[in-house]
This record gives structure tokens, C-alpha cells and sequence, in this order.
């Protein structure tokens, strides 16, 4: 018998035990071996019914057999939990009363946060922050990457350098931060100082009001300006160098080449930034906990800052979660909206 490719014969593996034990047959050759013999011999026998079932799937049904366990990882990681946090904020449940029986309550708690004037003031702040720091990041990204782009002498060490800020954690660039803008002994109200004359201990950028809004958005710029850059970058590096050389012969000015071949060009890549870096600055938590934790008052509270606060220290589970399941609905309809709008632009 011949077995699958890559599989012996059963009787191969052990025809030398059973040749020595006589002409009784296979079945008394059997009886009298060992049991990790016998063991290796059904093994072997299994295997062709496996290789040959294996075989016998089709090619769509092998790829659906080496997804399935990440699928499952997904719907108990993603899926379970939105499910679950969706049925809670129908509910009075809370997390440290466990054993308090669960009333439905409907949809209360969201008639109680889209009516709540403390709850739109800190998505004011949400987009006050995510407008600012969008624009200043896409515009500085896309300026460094326009430079770098032009390949000069030490350009790849510069892109290294200015990449140090995206490889370090959001705790170690808040605690940096935090000292830097220490009205004492920071360097960065020296600098201010040196540049205006202003006393450098007369101002605080995490204790005024005006100015601690705008020491996050300095912040969360100096982090993530390189993450634009590098896909500005790829998209600048992507424009075919014969269409500049057909601009030439036109004689088309180096304005007219930026105006009507880089920015065209590399304009899906910027608006994919944009998106990246607009749904991450809707849901920041951690930059501003560390800086502010949403002061002075409440200048600086973000969306999630207001929801940590409900959720772990006002034990509110139930109104946390719809304010979470309402912010899950707003990052998402925007993010399809704009990825719409982005389709178009590359399709054109």
C-alpha cells in the first residue's frame, strides 16, 4: 500500500518487530507490542484518512480553516464588548454595586447626555483640540516632508532626528512636557522670555486658562507632526519623475509644478492623514490627563477625560457607557463621510 506524499506505511514502521515475531499474523504480531508500538502503528494508519481529507478541501474552505481562529479572537475582543457596552447604557447598571439588581431604564441616559450642557461643552473642547492640532500637524508634516523629499546632503539623518518624538510614549513626553513648562525651572517660558521680554515666571501654560488649551496642542504637534510627515512623505515619493520632466519642457515654474502636480498628487495621502490623526485626536486621553488631567477647571476636559470621570469615579456605568456608545457613533458617521469624500478625490 502506498501511502499520502510525506507519509509512510504503517506496516513499514513496524515490519521489523513483526518479522521477528514469526508467521502468526499481523494481529498476534500486535498483541505482543509494546503499547507505545502500538500506539505509532494506529497513528500511522490515521494519518493517509487525514492527508486525504486535507486534500479534499477546497481552497476557499483552507482559508476560511486559517482565519477562523483570528475571526473568533475578533468577536471576542471587538465585537463582545461593544455588544455588551451597548446593552448597559439601556441600563442603571454600576460597577461597584454588582449585586444591585439590573433595571432597564431605555433610553434615559442619552436624553440625559444630548440634553446635558456640561457634556457639549467638553465636545467644544474635543474639536477645539482636534481642529488645531489637524491643521498645524497636516501643515508642519507636510512642509517637512516636501524638504526632506528633495534628498540633500544628510537628509536621512534629519528624518531620523525627526522622527525621535512619535518613537517615545505618551507618559515619558507628558512628565517631559510637564517640566518643560514648569513656570520655575522650565526651559520653555525661558525661551518665550528670551524671545518677548516677558518675565519667564509670569505665566503658566498648564495653570492659565487661556494658555493650557494651547500647551496640549503645542504638545500633541511636537509628537505627531513626524507621523504626518512620513506619509506626506510616501505620497511625495510616489509622483512619477517623468511628469516633472514633461513640466519642464513646458516650461512650467517650479509654483506652477507645485500647484498643479505635488499637491494634486499628493493629496490623498495628506487626507489620509488627516483622517488618522483626527480620529485619534477625538479620542485623546492620555496626553491630557498627564498635562492638565482637564484643568484649570474644566478648560482642558476633554471628551474622554468627562467619561473616565463618569465611568471610575463617579461609578456611573450605565450613563458612561451610552456617552461612549454616543461617541463611537460620532467618530464612525464622520469617519465614513470623509472616507467618501476621500474615494472621490482618488478616483478623479
Amino acid at each position: 500500500m502506498v501511502g499520502a506524499p510525506g507519509v509512510f506505511p504503517a506496516r513499514s514502521i513496524l515490519r521489523p518487530a513483526i518479522d521477528d515475531l514469526g508467521a502468526s499474523g499481523s494481529t498476534d504480531a500486535m498483541n505482543d507490542l509494546s503499547a507505545s508500538s502500538r500506539i505509532a502503528y494506529r497513528a500511522a494508519l490515521a494519518q493517509p484518512a487525514v492527508a486525504r481529507r486535507i486534500r479534499g478541501l477546497s481552497d476557499k474552505a483552507l482559508a476560511w480553516l486559517f482565519i477562523a481562529p483570528t475571526i473568533v479572537l475578533l468577536l471576542a475582543i471587538n465585537i463582545f464588548p461593544l455588544v455588551w457596552t451597548i446593552y448597559l447604557s439601556f441600563t442603571n447598571y454600576r460597577a461597584n454595586r454588582a449585586n444591585v439588581p439590573i433595571k432597564w431604564l431605555g433610553t434615559d441616559w442619552y436624553q440625559s447626555i444630548l440634553t446635558d450642557p456640561d457634556i457639549w461643552a467638553a465636545m467644544q473642547v474635543t474639536a477645539h483640540f482636534v481642529i488645531w492640532t489637524v491643521i498645524i500637524e497636516t501643515v508642519l508634516g507636510f512642509g517637512l516632508a516636501f524638504l526632506i523629499d528633495k534628498k540633500f546632503r544628510g537628509h536621512g539623518m534629519w528624518t531620523t532626528i525627526i522622527l525621535l518624538p512619535m518613537m517615545l510614549s505618551p507618559a515619558v513626553v507628558g512628565n517631559f512636557w510637564t517640566f518643560l513648562y514648569h513656570p520655575q525651572i522650565g526651559l520653555f517660558n525661558y525661551v518665550v522670555a528670551f524671545f518677548t521680554g516677558r518675565d519667564a515666571s509670569s505665566f503658566q501654560m498648564l495653570g492659565d486658562v487661556t494658555l493650557s488649551p494651547w500647551a496640549i496642542v503645542i504638545v500633541d504637534a511636537w509628537m505627531w507632526t513626524p507621523y504626518v510627515m512620513l506619509i506626506c512623505l510616501a505620497g511625495l515619493r510616489s509622483i512619477p519623475d517623468y511628469i516633472y520632466e514633461a513640466a519642464e519642457v513646458d516650461r512650467a515654474s517650479k509654483w506652477r509644478q507645485f500647484w498643479s502636480i505635488t499637491l494634486p498628487m499628493a493629496l490623498p495621502f495628506i487626507m489620509l492623514a488627516v483622517l488618522f490623526r483626527g480620529i485619534e485626536n477625538f479620542k485623546m486621553f492620555d496626553m491630557v490627563n498627564l498635562l492638565t488631567g482637564g484643568g484649570p477647571g474644566s478648560t482642558t476636559e476633554v471628551a474622554s477625560i468627562t467619561l473616565k470621570r463618569a465611568a471610575f469615579e463617579s461609578w456611573r456605568t450605565g450613563y458612561s457607557s451610552a456617552f461612549a456608545i454616543i461617541l463611537f457613533v460620532t467618530v464612525f458617521g464622520l469617519a465614513n463621510i470623509y472616507v467618501k469624500a476621500l474615494n472621490r478625490v482618488k478616483s478623479r
